[in-house]
């Protein structure tokens, strides 16, 4: 008969098996969300007495999941053990670092008592995070966003410490790639808006309620309006006017700016029905589109069913929209001159290598960025810069638009460097539909008055 001492050890042995199952990531060999929800627990409970804050902090991989598609399972898992270790490694003292869910990582600092301090540590966790990572043979770079929050003043349970942590992780990754943020109640009520802002958007996107106005573009060189750029604007009944550099860019971060562009292009469009003919239309096109291989089809639908010649439309895009996905940005463009549709290079100049741009892609305008015309009468170096761009987009056969004229002096010294067109305060605001069309005939403007300026190359 088995004796009770042998007994006891196969007892205690099972049990050690069974609490190492419970409380540790297969992968990884680290403490998984159990162990981590217990360490912080009991952290909680002694420093309930105790006036000695401490912190917690989520890290979550940028990008992983590209990775883990690309080179398979076995490589994403390998790139999570390789993070393991260094965490692990490079852990401050007595911390307890975790695998808290797929690509990201839990830990616990108890001897990090504020945001400062929190904030170097992750900053010195996120240098370390990025190093290349071997994948046999092949090197794979990635970044990490991470999330903090210091008990007791981000909460005293361990729900609230989380949720508040992951308040921190979302913000940081809302704001790009390898941020660090600690949580606060700024950062609460900026969240809290931002909900707010994305749910009162999506109601105007369902409700077809966000306008499109419309700024002309005029010839410098008679003055006289050759098309109009339509611009969003967003006027909420209780948030009020937004800005579209607010809510276009959050359009795009959650995925329904395609549903609104759609929207406002079939509203130019139709409003762009009642101009004259040889007057074109100017429509900016966002990052999400030039990645979508549908584009070109959603387009080419829209201005069919309400009857809008595609050679009206010119669809305004921007280096670092191009960038994104070059490659189906190429096919995309490509497809869309294809149909009569012209293509403008937008903000030129402010990019890091628009002349590469020039080479690769097939342009029929160029819009001068607003930042060289702005300071175009006090700064020679923003004239020669015009100058030069001028020059260079006559040799191409492009035509070039100046962005941002707002008085005579920018007009006059634009039209001397041979600048073909502009638009800006100084020439008209944007305007509704239907102001547009009083501008219009307030000018006296009729069918088929001006020549089309557009160049096709």
């Amino acid at each position: 008969m088995m004796g009770k001492a042998v007994l006891s050890d196969i007892n205690a042995a099972g049990e050690q098996k069974l609490q190492q199952t419970v409380y540790t990531d297969a992968l990884t060999g680290l403490g998984n969300r159990n162990r981590f929800h217990d360490k912080v627990c009991q952290l909680a409970a002694e420093r309930a007495s105790d006036p000695a804050p401490f912190t917690i902090g989520i890290t979550n991989l940028d990008g992983f999941k590209p990775i883990n598609d690309l080179f398979g399972a076995a490589a994403g898992d390998e790139i999570l053990c390789q993070v393991a270790h260094r965490l692990k490694a490079c852990a401050p003292d007595g911390a307890t670092v975790t695998r808290y869910e797929g690509d990201s990582f839990a830990f616990i600092l108890p001897l990090v008592f504020e945001q400062s301090g929190a904030q170097k540590v992750g900053r010195m966790i996120r240098d370390v995070l990025s190093a290349p990572y071997d994948l046999g043979g092949r090197n794979v770079r990635l970044s990490a966003s991470f999330g903090f929050s210091v008990h007791p003043f981000a909460g005293e349970g361990y729900a609230e410490l989380v949720k508040n942590a992951e308040t921190a992780l979302y913000r940081s990754k809302r704001r790009g790639r390898g941020q660090v943020t600690v949580y606060s109640e700024e950062i609460a009520e900026e969240m809290r808006r931002a909900t707010q802002l994305e749910q009162a958007l999506r109601n105007a996107i369902i409700a077809d309620s966000v306008d499109t106005y419309f700024q002309p573009i005029v010839d410098l060189a008679s003055e006289t309006v050759v098309g109009f750029e339509a611009l969003a604007r967003w006027n909420d009944p209780e948030l009020g006017f937004v800005s579209p550099a607010v809510f276009i860019p959050l359009a795009e971060e959650r995925g329904f700016i395609d549903a609104l562009s759609e929207s406002l292009l079939r509203k130019a469009a139709e409003a762009a029905l009642g101009w004259p003919r040889d007057l074109f239309l100017s429509f900016n096109l966002s990052s999400a589109q030039l990645t979508d291989t549908s584009t070109t089809r959603t387009i080419l639908s829209i201005l069919g069913r309400i009857g809008f010649d595609p050679h009206r439309l010119e669809l305004e895009i921007t280096e670092t929209a191009m960038m994104t996905s070059a490659e189906t940005a190429h096919k995309i463009i490509t497809s869309l001159r294809a149909a009569g549709v012209g293509i403008s290079l937008d903000d030129f100049g402010a990019g890091q290598s628009s002349l590469g741009r020039l080479r690769e892609f097939s342009f029929d305008k160029v819009k001068i960025d607003r930042a060289f015309v702005s300071c175009i009468a006090t700064d020679k170096a923003s004239e020669h810069i015009v100058r030069a761009i001028v020059a260079m987009c006559a040799g191409l056969e492009l035509n070039v638009v100046a962005e941002g004229i707002e008085n005579a002096t920018e007009a006059e010294i634009l039209k001397s460097l041979g600048c073909g067109m502009g638009q800006g305060y100084f020439y008209g605001r944007p305007m509704t539909a239907a102001d547009t069309l009083r501008y219009l005939q307030d000018a006296g403007i009729s069918q088929s008055v001006y020549p089309t300026l557009r160049i096709r190359t």
